[in-house]
């Protein structure tokens, strides 16, 4: 793969426009997929939680002779987990074996659960720390994200979406931008 194009974000921070997802792969798939794929020259990977090959992304990365700078790992905090993200992320870079990720996103909104911009708090904390360089979200709609910025003073840096030619939420999008937000695609080719 020849070099890519980059992305910059809203907090400075610097993404490749092309990652590798392992959403509904096995753990050994995962290695393998994640280890090719490093091979032929990705850099940005994506995994989350509740996909349960977190492990087998670390076990490829821990393969790997690529300098820890050179990647960009996006992992995920799920529904259930919104009430501690501390604690979900410490279990996610312990299967990641990682000391950090470059982009944790809350997984969905779960307006039914009322706990996203407390979970975004806590992401900001994270932040923080220094356990994640970029905080974003996934699945969210205009409304959700107004209110993380009204209640905390911070937008997400990536809203990543259902994105692909059969569906391309042009209004979100143009929303998304309008605010600073970069809009990623999940399952961009449908």
């Amino acid at each position: 793969m020849t070099t890519q194009p980059m992305i910059k974000l809203a907090d400075g921070n610097i993404m490749p426009q092309l990652s590798l997802g392992v959403w509904q792969a096995t753990h050994d798939q995962t290695v393998a997929a994640v280890s090719d794929a490093l091979h032929i020259g990705y850099r940005a990977i994506d995994t989350a939680a509740i996909y349960k090959n977190e492990a087998g992304v670390g076990e490829a990365l821990q393969a790997s002779t690529l300098p820890r700078d050179q990647l960009f790992i996006t992992t995920k905090l799920w529904n259930t987990d919104q009430s501690d993200p501390q604690k979900a992320l410490e279990e996610s870079l312990q299967k990641l074996r990682l000391d950090f990720v470059d982009l944790y996103l809350i997984h969905w909104p779960v307006p039914d659960q009322d706990t996203y911009v407390d979970a975004w708090r806590g992401l900001l904390r994270l932040q923080e720390q220094g356990l994640v360089k970029s905080i974003g979200v996934s699945n969210f709609h205009p409304h959700h994200l107004q209110r993380l910025k009204a209640e905390t003073g911070v937008f997400p840096v990536i809203n990543q979406v259902e994105l692909h030619p059969l569906f391309q939420q042009r209004q979100l999008q143009a929303w998304n931008a309008t605010h600073q937000i970069q809009t990623e695609s999940w399952s961009p080719l449908a």
